[in-house]
């Protein structure tokens, strides 16, 4: 049941029905028009011959020649025109115009079978005509032109008679049949070849596009070696490139998820053992007071790290999947600079270090939020004081290059290896193995981007800076 509804039956049956209505077009805009067409410009120049070839006949007329002369000029106007030409009358039988035939160039045929359409319309309106008429051997074109002439009685005009010049539209017949017949001929050809070419191409389409779902059922079932080919630059190469850089993103996110996964239970692991540790010690009966007091301390760490831990992890979730909902606001980060330094007055002077906070004179606004500012602030400042020896100084400074708001927070601490500059904002990366889980860079690192900023790093022995900025 799938094949009848597959995208390359489809499209060949679209570029088939198109195909047929723009034949379908053409023949009905084409050949009735050209029928037409064909038929005004012979009984167009029916009518031009008979303006042309009207003199002599009249001027017969006019000196009432003998009827022999009459004839004679007719089939000589008959012969110039290669047309049939009739000379008619215009009688009066009492009821109305009478019309009877006075001379006819073709004396072979018969001509009662003709009613003279034009002539009558001739008669009626007293100027040329044109018409066509149809008898049993075919339609004839027909031009009809008055012939006036002066009333001895009263001077006037009148009309006298009406001179028929008309042919056969055999010719327009068989050049319309045949224009049609090479419509069809051409449409029944373009309509296979259409049929052809568009399954082709639309087979070759539907096999494409089989190639990128038969891949993405693959990635849907956890095979991350499948790759989508990208063999062209149109829309589908475009569409296979960006599932192929999909299917790449998605492997790196799982691989980041497994060893986020595993090193967040290392992590956690080691704090819950230490615990479980220090809890089994302390229900030793025999265990002296010093020391139980100090495995007690021992334990409020570990159940302080662990807290930190969790509460890092939590932060770090609910940023990835976008759960952290930020307040913009004008923040004096000067200001807000000074008030985090306040914070580790205690942890600096168990560090034996100084921190010096050095802001413009002038007032210098960022649109941030502010709470998420100061966590970013701290998260900087305690990784200067937690990653260097005690008796580092630390520097925290404002500034504004261009229109951007910057706090740069300084250690003279040894610095970070070259080599692991690149990993400084990565979870769980510490590169000197002290205290922490790795995971306050990562966390300020992802909130200050979503502020809209950036968040740097420059190191070498001696001088390490965190720069972030953020929109002034």
């Amino acid at each position: 049941m799938r094949q009848p509804r597959s995208i390359a039956n489809r499209l060949a049956l679209l570029f088939f029905a198109i195909a047929l209505g723009a034949m379908a077009i053409v023949y009905v805009g084409v050949v009735p028009r050209l029928q037409s067409s064909l038929t005004d410009q012979r009984t167009g120049q029916l009518a031009a011959d008979a303006q042309r070839l009207r003199s002599a006949i009249e001027k017969k007329l006019v000196e009432a020649a003998p009827v022999g002369q009459i004839d004679l000029a007719v089939r000589e106007a008959a012969d110039r025109a290669n047309a049939r030409v009739t000379l008619i009358g215009v009688g009066n039988n009492g009821k109305g115009t009478a019309p009877f035939v006075k001379s006819d160039s073709d004396l072979r045929s018969a001509i009662d079978n003709l009613a003279f359409p034009a002539a009558l319309q001739a008669i009626g309106s007293g100027r040329t005509a044109t018409a066509v008429e149809s008898t049993a051997s075919g339609r004839i074109g027909e031009a009809a032109i008055p012939l006036f002439s002066k009333d001895p009685e009263t001077g006037r005009r009148v009309l006298g008679d009406v001179l028929v010049f008309s042919a056969p539209l055999g010719n327009v017949e068989r050049n319309v049949t045949l224009v049609r017949n090479r419509i069809l001929l051409a449409a029944v050809i373009a309509l296979v070849l259409a049929l052809i070419a568009g399954y082709l191409v639309a087979l070759s389409f539907g096999r494409r596009v089989s190639r990128l779902e038969e891949t993405a059922r693959q990635v849907a079932e956890g095979d991350r070696s499948a790759h989508f080919t990208v063999d062209s630059d149109d829309e589908l190469g475009r569409l296979a490139a960006a599932l192929e850089a999909m299917q790449t993103q998605l492997s790196e996110l799982d691989s980041a998820r497994r060893r986020f996964i595993a090193t967040a239970s290392h992590e956690l692991r080691t704090p819950i053992f230490s615990l479980s540790g220090f809890v089994e010690l302390l229900e030793d009966e025999e265990l002296d007071e010093e020391t139980r007091l100090r495995f007690l301390g021992q334990l409020r760490d570990g159940v302080a790290r662990l807290e930190q831990l969790t509460t890092d992890l939590l932060d770090l979730s609910r940023i990835d999947a976008g759960a952290v909902e930020l307040e913009r606001e004008r923040t004096d980060i000067g200001k807000l600079a000074t008030d985090v330094a306040n914070e580790f007055v205690p942890a600096l002077t168990e560090h034996n270090s100084q921190l010096e906070v050095r802001v413009g004179a002038k007032s210098l606004y960022a649109s941030c939020d502010r709470e998420r500012l100061s966590q970013v602030v701290r998260i900087l400042v305690d990784n200067a004081v937690a990653h260097t020896p005690k008796g580092t100084d630390v520097i925290v400074a404002t500034s504004q290059p261009e229109n951007r708001a910057r706090i740069a927070v300084t250690d003279f601490g040894d610095g970070i290896p070259r080599g692991d500059l690149e990993r400084a904002f990565e979870p769980f990366y510490t590169s000197d193995g002290t205290r922490g889980a790795g995971l306050g860079l990562a966390i300020a690192h992802e909130l200050v981007e979503r502020m809209g900023g950036t968040l740097s790093v420059e190191s070498a022995p001696g001088r390490t800076t965190f720069a972030l900025e953020l929109p002034a």
